[in-house]
């Protein structure tokens, strides 16, 4: 089969000290200080085999995540820019929709109890979590002890099939009873980012009460899903930064009430004309680029009305935080982290969110064959007016 594979080379910087999970020229929890020349092409590779907890899906749509963007960028010193948890060579894609072609005998469907059968459309966590360890069984899978990530460190979906364990898949019968089976391939392959934006606001951030304001800095695929959900959660004021008219669009589309260009003046103070002094119940930081955001973060804290504002981290970023602790104690806020998606029910909220309404196929720019995803991986490193572009099967290779 036809796959879109990642190779580095195992290059770790001067006096760097391995973590307990490295394994030395494939695996590592910190990529910008290990790999380095990273490349990305089409190959050739067998159909994968099964066990008897997995499913073998064909591939419907996969989208490009600004994860697998940030695999093939690199740092002045050659290093990958990403800073996580990475393992290669591998095929990339996690943001995936597929039929089942086979089953093992202990692939059980969530939804209707039964072992999966030929045919049913599911998406799937990227979060590989092992069940087993102390995080896992305190609640916690995103942090799980013996994590792997789907297109990352284990095989993905820019690929014809994958084989994914079946406690992983998620049933998406409700998308294709609302929107057809065409729409719904290609929504539930957005059912992964909108989960993670989902566990970022509401999970990690707590979520808002009706009539709160939120303020969110970039407008890629998680900033824009967190558009959505914390409209439909009574946000009064929705508020998106970002340099991007056509992402500003979109926003507006679903659900920003106000969208800024931070070239047009401080952020801070827009934000805090907008809503009249109070600034933000939540800010979700979605940029990467702290350095560049944290100072107007911290004024809107500091200068609003607003007591208990939550931070949300999502973008992942290998730099320091310019951070003041003084803002964050007179003020009583506090920043939280946000990594993954998997527990909590996230994604069958999402999807059931989707079913009723929540159609996030509005960030799609581009859907393209599977021979053209490296050199759209490439151009996304500079291209603000592409916001997702997905892999689509049906349009086959070379179209």
């Amino acid at each position: 089969m036809k796959a879109v594979e990642l190779r580095a080379d195992w290059n770790p910087v001067k006096d760097y000290m391995p973590t307990f999970g490295d394994v030395e020229g494939k695996k590592t929890y910190l990529s910008s200080k290990v790999w380095s020349n990273p490349s990305v092409s089409v190959v050739e590779r067998p159909v994968p085999k099964i066990g008897p907890n997995e499913v073998l899906l064909k591939i419907q749509a996969c989208g490009i995540c600004g994860t697998d963007v940030h695999l093939l960028q690199t740092k002045d010193d050659g290093h990958m820019m990403y800073p996580g948890l990475t393992a290669f060579p591998c095929i990339l894609g996690h943001e995936l929709s597929g039929t089942v072609v086979e089953a093992g005998a202990n692939a059980i469907n969530k939804r209707t109890r039964k072992q999966y059968e030929t045919g049913d459309l599911v998406c799937s966590e990227e979060m590989v979590w092992c069940g087993r360890c102390q995080p896992c069984a305190d609640g916690y899978p995103n942090h799980c002890e013996a994590l792997e990530e789907l297109g990352i460190t284990v095989n993905g979906a820019f690929a014809e099939y994958i084989k994914v364990d079946a406690k992983l898949c998620w049933d998406l019968r409700e998308l294709i009873e609302v929107y057809g089976k065409e729409k719904a391939y290609l929504l539930g392959s957005l059912v992964e980012p909108t989960c993670v934006a989902h566990n970022a606001v509401i999970e990690r951030g707590g979520g808002i009460r009706p009539g709160d304001n939120v303020w969110i800095l970039g407008s890629g695929p998680v900033g824009l899903a967190a558009c959505a959900i914390l409209k439909r959660a009574g946000a009064k004021h929705v508020i998106m930064s970002e340099p991007s008219k056509q992402r500003r669009e979109m926003a507006q589309k679903l659900g920003a009430t106000e969208v800024l260009d931070p070239a047009s003046g401080s952020m801070a103070e827009q934000v805090l004309d907008i809503t009249d002094g109070y600034g933000a119940n939540l800010i979700l930081e979605a940029t990467g680029l702290p350095e560049v955001v944290w100072a107007d973060i911290e004024n809107v804290i500091w200068n609003g009305r607003t007591l208990n504002t939550t931070v949300v981290i999502v973008a992942r970023a290998d730099t320091r935080i310019p951070l003041n602790g003084e803002v964050f104690q007179v003020r009583r806020a506090q920043i939280v982290g946000s990594q993954g998606h998997s527990g909590h029910g996230t994604f069958p909220r999402v999807i059931s969110m989707m079913a009723a309404g929540m159609d996030m196929t509005t960030i799609v720019t581009e859907t393209v064959s599977l021979d053209k995803i490296p050199g759209h991986i490439r151009t996304l490193q500079t291209d603000r007016a592409n916001c997702k572009i997905s892999y689509v099967a049906s349009k086959g290779l070379g179209s």
